[in-house]
């Protein structure tokens, strides 16, 4: 049931952190992978690790904002492989020099909270768009978008970000309720802190207090996102559908208090 042979899959920001993890793990249970990101050479490097371990892999390079580039990414892969069975939304905007900005509601700059919308939300619905009309010739699919914990509780900064992956989710529900009869299936995965290359180069006590917030006992890994989509994408997930599903290490299922009374000894 976990199988994903004879599928064809799109990962889209697949070049590094979660969505890199994602493709390898999705051509490991036998998927054929596009590999689709702005940074056509590391997207290339992940083509190659698949490769090297027996899996099939294209890379194509996408501006995921831009939908005659995510209209031609579906087209490039049906032609490389025949159909389309699973699309991993991913890609979103969390390079420092935009990330750092995205600050409060009163310093917004209207032009980066448009780039925010269009990189993290617009584009799961391109992706939608343009990948649900080939799922439904392949008698349906599999959908899994990458949402945030950032999207279910408000942040002294991130405002922008937070929005985006909020409209992630209702986007999600809505995808999953006008397309499931198709065979469709649209679901989420909200990350808590993970240590992809962004999250390692935080500072240590940045890390240290999502340590102290997060009730398991270390902090999340790409793989841990990627076995997670690699399930919704499968057939052992077939009765879910619709759902925003946290990968979170716990953060985000107790009282904000909890490491301040912790160190009470309350």
């Amino acid at each position: 049931m976990f199988s994903l042979n004879n599928k064809v899959a799109i990962i889209t920001g697949a070049a590094s952190g979660i969505g890199r993890a994602s493709a390898i793990r999705m051509a490991e249970f036998g998927a054929a992978v596009t590999v689709a990101d702005i940074n056509l050479e590391r997207a290339r490097h992940v083509v190659e690790e698949i490769q090297a371990k027996g899996g099939q892999a294209i890379a194509f390079e996408v501006d995921v904002a831009e939908e005659s580039q995510m209209r031609a990414m579906v087209g490039a892969t049906v032609e490389a492989f025949g159909g389309l069975d699973i699309l991993h939304n991913n890609a979103a905007d969390v390079r420092p020099e935009t990330y750092g900005r995205d600050r409060t509601v009163t310093d917004m700059e209207v032009e980066l909270w448009d780039s925010f919308m269009a990189i993290n939300l617009r584009s799961v619905m391109l992706g939608c768009k343009w990948a649900i009309p080939e799922m439904v010739r392949r008698g349906g699919g599999a959908i899994v978008n990458t949402s945030s914990m950032a999207a279910d509780a408000g942040q002294d900064s991130t405002v922008a970000y937070g929005v985006s992956k909020a409209g992630v989710n209702t986007l999600t529900q809505y995808v999953a309720t006008q397309y499931g009869k198709q065979g469709i299936r649209c679901n989420a995965i909200a990350p808590g802190f993970t240590l992809t290359p962004a999250g390692r180069a935080a500072p240590q006590a940045f890390l240290d207090v999502y340590l102290r917030n997060t009730l398991t006992p270390w902090l999340g890994e790409p793989e841990d996102l990627a076995n997670v989509a690699a399930f919704l994408a499968s057939d052992a997930s077939r009765y879910i559908t619709g759902q925003i599903i946290a990968v979170d290490g716990g953060i985000t299922a107790h009282a904000t208090t909890l490491s301040a009374t912790r160190e009470l000894g309350a």
